[in-house]
């Protein structure tokens, strides 16, 4: 008889492993709700420093609002959850319609940061100004900055100043560490074109010229063309005399608010009125104003030596 075979059962697949549950990334729409929010909260914080201080705005446009408020929207959309969504939009109402018209938090959250972020962005702007200055100069203008802060601790200090007049002069005391600045980067800038400018080549040119014209006829055309770059190089030491003049102005006019803060500083506690204060630094504005003017005069003079050279 022949062999009966037993039927084969057929092998059991294996069980294959089941992929790794991923974390769902944000939809990119929340995401780029989210960077907006971040870069409008950025200029909302920029404007509230320097302008009037939106209350409401800085309510709504500040890190830990939006990220309460963008973290809160995020999730409901991930777990698909309305119920989230709404009531993290009703916190959110709750919040801006009474803690903008709150002035304890007004005193106690956002003065503060309005002040902290406005020296914050004026010090980094400062500091990218002054890359170019030099060591003495960049800590002339640090020390002329931590007079205005100590002018303004101790007007704070001095019962016979009003608030609202008294922050009317401060202002004046931040233009003029910015206008210290701008004259620091200009004696700078000044001092570089100074230095670059070959004086005693110049004085060499000007007696080289001088004796060719002296030496030759008047009607030869070596001593015509001798005469006028004579008339050029003689220009040019004007000039570089007239550029010299203007900084010993400026520098005297630095060293003149550099005494004055100090001089405030020393009287401010006994001024019986913002009056006079804002007399020194009216004069000091004014002597601010006209360096400007030569400023401007002095660009324009080396524009034209630049183009002559």
């Amino acid at each position: 008889m022949g062999t009966v075979e037993k039927p084969q059962t057929p092998p059991r697949p294996r069980p294959q492993a089941e992929p790794a549950t991923k974390t769902a990334a944000p939809p990119p729409a929340a995401l780029d709700v989210e960077q907006g929010l971040r870069d409008a909260a950025k200029n909302v914080l920029r404007d509230a420093a320097f302008g009037k201080r939106p209350y409401l705005k800085m309510a709504f446009a500040n890190p830990y609002n939006l990220s309460l408020l963008v973290g809160g929207l995020t999730a409901s959309a991930l777990t698909l959850n309305p119920f989230l969504a709404v009531a993290t939009l009703a916190v959110e109402g709750l919040w801006l319609l009474h803690a903008p018209d709150s002035a304890r938090l007004r005193h106690v959250l956002w003065d503060p940061r309005f002040a902290k972020l406005k020296n914050a962005m004026e010090a980094a702007e400062r500091a990218e100004r002054m890359k170019t200055l030099q060591p003495d100069a960049r800590a002339r203008v640090e020390t002329l900055v931590a007079r205005r802060e100590e002018i303004r601790r101790l007007a704070a200090q001095n019962p016979s100043f009003a608030g609202d007049l008294l922050r009317n002069e401060l202002v004046k005391t931040d233009r003029l560490v910015d206008a210290f600045l701008e004259m620091s980067l200009t004696c700078a800038r000044y001092e570089a074109y100074l230095d670059s400018v070959d004086s005693a080549q110049l004085d060499r040119d000007r007696r080289r010229y001088d004796q060719i014209s002296k030496t030759l006829p008047g009607d030869d055309p070596q001593a015509q063309i001798g005469q006028k770059n004579l008339a050029i190089v003689l220009k040019r030491i004007d000039k570089m005399k007239e550029i010299q003049r203007y900084l010993q102005v400026a520098r005297g006019q630095l060293d003149l608010i550099e005494n004055s803060f100090q001089l405030i500083a020393d009287q401010i506690v006994t001024m019986q009125s913002p009056q006079e204060l804002s007399g020194q630094l009216d004069e000091l504005l004014d002597g601010v104003e006209a360096i400007r003017q030569t400023t401007r005069d002095t660009e324009q003079l080396i524009g034209a030596l630049e183009r002559e050279a």
